[in-house]
């Protein structure tokens, strides 16, 4: 039997083909059987004089590009759609369409204002669009990213990147979960230093159509937050402050989306609770200088020719740290990736560890039965964001 909701998700792609409204086709939530691949982005492009759908396949570690004509576009999607892949954004002028599907061909079927109001340009080598551009952009030649040309100076084209990055990070997470739908936003960044991600976020959310976000920039360093306070002033940034303070000791309230990006040893734990206690839809963290766990570790008799020697241990004592943090994300009502942010190439401190807030936020039994299995299997006895959590009864 047929499903009505995916043909008429079909239906309005070919639709917005014919009428020239189409804009753009993201599927996701791969279930297929290929290695690595995680998404597919669709968008049109102009080849020798005829417009082509192009399907940009992502993988782990490449990116492959194929061209189509429409007809053979929409019977590709048709054929991913429900089979290989359980969700799809069609991003047209008139109206975005999203629909998600299960194994048992269960489909839901939504629409919403569009986020576009005209089409991209289709020509097959168009210059690559950032969500963070640099023309004109008074924050980033304030911060040493730019010159006065809005050119990336040499040695700021990583930042610049990471820059875009977490922008791209950020808006995925905000897209699986329901602040788009939001009029206003709060958003604390714990530990903003410089404050490049921070004015980013401040910048690509108030642009976006009817929101108005309203961020915080936490930081230690009174010399730093002089320095950002005067950049937002000039930006014309009326609703982003940064003010002095520690992250264990701010006083956090309800907050929308929580950001710590390499806090220090146990003060990432500190922000995951911040964010638990003040039921932010959103946490996104970056772990850095694993030190709690790694002194308690008792090596496991499977793994003592592994974890023996010393900088594999130290490794190990960093996955188990994190994956004990996302489990207790989990039982604390959470959906939770942990990812790399960035290459390895630009830094060795790139796993990002993300929670989206499950509708309801009901407790995960078996995230926390997980959880007590990896402290037994490695002998942890102490764990802060635990104590946090039980302490409040959270978990």
């Amino acid at each position: 039997m047929s499903d009505t909701r995916l043909e008429e998700f079909i239906h309005s792609l070919e639709t917005s083909l014919e009428k020239d409204t189409f804009v753009k086709l993201t599927l996701a939530k791969y279930k297929g059987v290929e290695p690595d691949l995680k998404n597919v982005y669709v968008r049109a492009v102009e080849i020798k004089g005829v417009e082509r759908l192009s399907f940009l396949r992502r993988y782990k570690t490449k990116d492959v590009v194929e061209n189509y004509t429409s007809a053979e576009g929409v019977a590709i999607v048709r054929g991913l759609l429900g089979e290989e892949f359980l969700s799809g954004h069609l991003f047209t002028v008139e109206r975005d369409s999203r629909i998600e599907l299960n194994r048992k061909h269960e489909s839901k079927l939504s629409t919403h204002p569009p986020t576009f109001s005209e089409r991209p340009s289709v020509e097959h080598d168009q210059k690559k669009q950032r969500l963070i551009e640099t023309e004109g952009n008074i924050y980033l030649r304030a911060l040493g990213v730019t010159n006065e040309r809005g050119e990336v100076r040499p040695g700021m084209a990583d930042k610049f990147r990471q820059i875009n990055k977490f922008i791209e990070t950020l808006s995925g997470l905000c897209a699986a979960s329901p602040l788009l739908r939001e009029r206003k936003l709060s958003i604390v960044d714990m530990g903003s230093g410089k404050g490049y991600l921070t004015f980013a976020v401040y910048d690509y959310l108030n642009r976006q159509p009817g929101l108005e976000a309203e961020v915080v920039g936490l930081e230690a360093r009174a010399d730093l937050v002089g320095l950002c306070n005067e950049t937002a002033r000039a930006a014309g940034f009326e609703r982003l402050r940064f003010q002095t303070g520690y992250i264990q000791n701010f006083e956090l309230p309800r907050t929308d989306i929580l950001i710590a990006l390499h806090a220090c040893d146990t003060a990432t734990d500190d922000a995951l609770f911040k964010g638990i206690a003040a039921n932010a839809s959103v946490i996104i963290t970056a772990p850095c200088c694993h030190k709690e766990v790694r002194p308690q570790i008792r090596t496991p008799e499977p793994l003592r020719g592994v974890l023996r020697h010393g900088i594999l241990l130290e490794r190990e004592a960093e996955s188990v740290t994190d994956s004990l943090r996302a489990l207790l994300l989990e039982s604390a009502g959470y959906k939770v990736k942990v990812f790399e942010f960035i290459s390895t190439e630009h830094t060795r401190k790139n796993t990002m560890i993300a929670g989206v807030k499950k509708e309801g936020g009901a407790n995960e039994e078996s995230a926390w039965r997980q959880y007590q299995a990896l402290k037994d299997f490695y002998g942890v006895r102490e764990q802060r964001l635990e104590r946090l959590l039980c302490e409040n009864r959270f978990v």
